[in-house]
């Protein structure tokens, strides 16, 4: 089970990774789709990422309510509850 610094720190690392966004710009608050811009089509490729690297599989239907690093950290989370 992963904490949620780890779970904060994989999302960073992949936004990093995937998007070539500096570290430095991703914190908990910033903002999905205004502040590092990703859209839709970026969604999907981040948590097929995430669900690569953390065997934890966030849906679409997981994914409509995301707007923040940290309501993503949020959700996976949860899913970690769950599947506990």
């Amino acid at each position: 089970m992963q904490t949620r610094d780890e779970i904060f720190n994989t999302l960073r690392d992949a936004l990093s990774e995937l998007f070539e966004i500096e570290p430095e710009r991703i914190t908990p608050q910033a903002h999905l789709y205004t502040d590092l811009e990703i859209d839709s089509i970026d969604a999907i490729d981040l948590i097929d990422h995430v669900r690569r690297q953390t065997g934890r599989k966030l849906d679409a239907n997981d994914f409509r309510s995301v707007r923040t690093v940290e309501d993503v950290v949020q959700a996976m989370c949860n899913k970690q509850d769950t599947a506990a």
